[in-house]
């Protein structure tokens, strides 16, 4: 990332204009083009530097509920556990890791009664626990990179 990369994300982060032409807004703020903001942008979300762009949503304020789950998966079922997970359409991200839990997945549900319904389903189909890690207090990291 060169230091007009790390000025993008530290401005997309601080918000997003809600206008008729935000990328523009955006770009006469650093001092760049439009077409050079989405080119970046399309440049970091291909090379892996960003996974995502888009707005968060607070779920629980919504009505809905997040959880952090995980579970431990024999070596020789990876794959096939990982498809399993993946095809609920309420997994919105998961991790592989090098941990006696070898997997961490987030959960997104509608509501809160859902999210225990599709633990029990992940369980159910896989054959393995569930761990529910719900959130006790939410700490906001507001990340800025050196420029």
């Amino acid at each position: 990332m060169d230091d007009i990369d790390r000025n993008i994300v530290n401005t997309l982060q601080v918000g997003f204009p809600i206008c008729d032409a935000p990328y523009r807004q955006v770009a006469e703020s650093l001092g760049i083009s439009e077409s050079e903001l989405l080119a970046r942008l399309q440049a970091l979300l291909a090379n892996g530097t960003l996974t995502r762009f888009g707005p968060l949503y607070n779920a629980e304020q919504m009505g809905g509920a997040l959880t952090l789950a995980a579970v431990k998966i024999p070596a020789e079922r990876f794959e096939e556990v990982t498809e399993i997970i993946n095809a609920f359409p309420e997994v919105a991200h998961n991790y592989a890791r090098s941990h006696e839990l070898n997997m961490w997945f987030v959960l997104a549900t509608e509501t809160p009664e859902q999210q225990q319904q599709t633990i029990d389903a992940i369980a159910r189909q896989t054959g393995l626990i569930v761990y529910n890690m719900p959130k006790l207090k939410e700490y906001f990291v507001n990340l800025r990179l050196e420029a």
